[in-house]
């Protein structure tokens, strides 16, 4: 595995880190499949837990596979051991929905807070998000929401949270919660030549009230490019 603890430094002093106590929610995403955006958002957090002490949730917008529960398991000598399952929601509120809701014996239906589950990670400084794909019957599918409810709830409990999002190509997720993130983090491949898909997030992100801070180089190479540069011309 690629140790990015250098660049994980350097990003966070490059995006301004956040006073102490004060919650700030950074989203990273990358415009195609196969960038690292993943391992970023996951190492990030990492860093901001352990590194700069901050508690920190890792929400996984992958609400197929939950990739970043499955990594973090994978490997417990470099995350830590995971905890049992906990309430993912302070209040209830959630940033997707379930459609078409499940009915409950008492007559009503079963909460979409109830689909996700929140795994401290190694302590608690850091959490992360799974999603239970397999409580999901029949034609149940998941829709990321717009609100701000499930945000402003969680802010309120952590004082960083990492949005790992799923890449422009396959979900519209990143767009759809944008305005709600303080920051956003495009991760591009370091071997990628084209910026013309980068740009194009970009433009999109800031036409639904997204803050893009930069572009995040991920490397593959021995000797990594600079990991964060201006926003793309």
């Amino acid at each position: 595995m690629v140790d990015l603890n250098v660049e994980m430094a350097e990003l966070w002093g490059s995006l301004g880190a956040p006073a102490a106590g004060r919650a700030h929610v950074v989203q990273f995403v990358s415009a195609r499949r196969g960038e690292g955006t993943s391992t970023v958002a996951r190492e990030f957090a990492r860093f901001a837990s352990r590194r700069a002490g901050r508690r920190t949730w890792l929400i996984d917008l992958d609400l197929t596979t939950s990739p970043q529960y499955q990594a973090i398991a994978a490997q417990p000598d470099r995350y830590g051991q995971l905890g049992s399952g906990a309430a993912a929601s302070p209040d209830g509120s959630m940033f997707f929905t379930v459609q078409p809701p499940a009915p409950r014996p008492d007559g009503g239906v079963w909460p979409d807070a109830k689909y996700v589950a929140a795994h401290s990670v190694g302590g608690p400084r850091l959490w992360v998000t799974r999603f239970k794909r397999e409580a999901l019957r029949g034609r149940q599918k998941a829709h990321i929401l717009p609100g701000v409810e499930y945000w402003a709830s969680l802010r309120r409990h952590a004082e960083i949270i990492v949005v790992d999002c799923p890449s422009a190509d396959s979900s519209q997720a990143a767009l759809t919660i944008a305005q709600h993130m303080d920051q956003t983090v495009l991760v591009v491949s370091a071997q990628e030549a084209d910026v013309r898909p980068p740009g194009l997030l970009r433009d999109a992100l800031a036409s639904a009230g997204g803050r893009c801070a930069g572009v995040f180089f991920n490397q593959a190479s021995v000797t990594p490019p600079s990991f964060l540069r201006a926003i793309l011309p």
